[in-house]
């Protein structure tokens, strides 16, 4: 589950972990009156979306008096922002984060993230503050330092000061950016995060060390363990359809293709959305129905999936292991005799009942394309939208 920013910081704080004062604002006239609050020379007014690169989007501006503060909120909330991670449509702006400005003297950047490969967590830093910090590592990968950390016993000091040390810290900015890392990996811990994202982690003048910006996204999987956090759960940053999805407990992402994909088991169900694009075509969501999935779960899926414009055939790619192809077929059914269908669908169903699946689709009212094989599916479902 992904958060804002404030949202982020608000844990952080929780957690000792240094950043800049501040405070979210729903209208101008709060970010005025936040801006009055914090008595700073100059103020960061940061627009709130699910998705980074704000600042070159024209989402992030500084302010000189509060009343400049309210004049920029008043541009901003309302506004559609597009950077490179929101697409072209872009995304609205309803809430803003306003902040007290810093005089900064380095920008680094750090991060905690899962390394499936050791089953580890894994903490980088790189003194390439404010950049992508996937380009650094495909350009500059040296600069990017790594300290894997022993689940029995967590981040340690030591760690945490070689990390400081190699990202040019000294003094008491030595010990500040210790103690921030260490902070940062207690909050990550606690909090069931997935990702813990600093970039930039600014030095001041001053020597102190601060999260200027801060992403952190929760697994999903641990999210009941933590409903102060699910709260924070913004419905208008994510896509209607996922929204939907989740109500049913699918698994379903959104994109931009023009086939949907029912399918069951994630490993299936990226080969089948592989399989259309070496055919072809591109697929328009990824849909997990699960290993159980009743006819109510299917007929769910099946809505949400032709609730996508963009849909123009769908394919439906089961295995019946745990799942029945049968139930399957009797959810696909009503749910297309439900709905109404004006898209071609093409059904291949292999496994437990798999008889039982095709007479039962044969018997409806709808016409199905029967494929038998994985290939054969793909071909007829992009031969079916003319691509």
């Amino acid at each position: 589950m992904k958060i804002h920013e404030y949202q982020a910081k608000d844990i952080l704080r929780k957690f000792n972990v240094a950043v800049p004062r501040g405070q979210v604002a729903f209208t101008a006239a709060e970010a005025k009156r936040v801006a009055e609050n914090l008595g700073s020379d100059k103020v960061v007014v940061k627009a709130q979306i699910h998705a980074g690169g704000r600042g070159k989007g024209g989402g992030v501006k500084l302010a000189d008096t509060p009343a400049e503060a309210e004049k920029i909120a008043q541009q901003m909330l309302g506004m559609t922002l597009v950077t490179h991670q929101t697409g072209p449509e872009g995304k609205t702006v309803r809430k803003i984060l306003v902040e007290e400005g810093l005089s900064i003297q380095r920008e680094l950047y750090v991060g905690i993230v899962l390394d499936r490969s050791r089953s580890q967590l894994v903490v980088m830093a790189s003194t390439e503050g404010g950049m992508e910090i996937e380009k650094v590592a495909a350009e500059t990968p040296e600069k990017i330092l790594k300290e894997y950390i022993d689940n029995t016993i967590g981040l340690q000091p030591f760690q945490a000061r070689k990390l400081a040390f190699g990202l040019g810290l000294s003094g008491e900015q030595l010990k500040n950016g210790s103690k921030f890392l260490m902070a940062l990996y207690n909050a990550f811990t606690a909090c069931d995060a997935s990702l813990a994202e600093i970039n930039p982690l600014v030095v001041t003048k001053d020597g102190s060390v601060l999260a200027l910006d801060a992403k952190i996204n929760i697994d999903d999987n641990a999210i009941y363990r933590h409903k102060d956090i699910l709260e924070m759960r913004d419905l208008d940053e994510e896509e209607p359809l996922e929204v939907e999805a989740s109500k049913f407990n699918l698994n379903y992402i959104k994109l931009d293709g023009k086939v949907g994909c029912m399918v069951n088991g994630a490993g299936l169900a990226m080969a089948t959305m592989d399989i259309i694009k070496y055919a072809g075509s591109e697929p328009a969501n990824f849909l997990d129905v699960g290993g159980g999935a009743s006819a109510e779960t299917v007929a769910n899926g099946f809505r949400i999936l032709l609730s996508d414009k963009n849909v123009e055939a769908v394919l439906i790619n089961i295995f019946g292991g745990i799942v029945r192809c049968d139930r399957v077929a009797s959810g696909v059914v009503e749910a297309a005799e439900k709905i109404g269908v004006s898209v071609p669908i093409v059904v291949r169903l292999e496994g437990t009942n798999a008889d039982q699946a095709a007479k039962i689709l044969s018997e409806s009212s709808l016409k199905f394309l029967v494929a038998t094989t994985f290939e054969d599916a793909a071909q007829k479902v992009v031969k079916s939208i003319g691509n």
